[in-house]
């Protein structure tokens, strides 16, 4: 009697398991809102790589650009006026 209840177990587990085909519809309005919204959320995910890596590398070619310029105009020469 334990062995075909046990069995009876086992092959209702996997008849709930097995996926089946859902009747379902997504219309054109959602559709194209959940598509807007995940090129939305891409876009904003390469935009924070972006800033990310561009900002850091603007300072630094920004400071690299400061330290060979031409001293006089950074700091001036006071007696240089009269």
């Amino acid at each position: 009697m334990r062995n075909t209840s046990t069995r009876a177990l086992a092959l209702g587990l996997v008849i709930m398991a097995l996926p089946l085909p859902a009747a379902a519809y997504i219309g054109p309005g959602a559709g194209l809102s959940a598509i807007g919204s995940l090129v939305a959320l891409v876009g904003a995910f390469f935009l924070l790589l972006a800033g990310f890596v561009w900002y850091p590398v603007k300072r630094l070619l920004r400071g690299r650009a400061g330290t060979g310029g031409n001293a006089s105009s950074r700091d001036p020469d006071p007696s240089a006026e009269q």
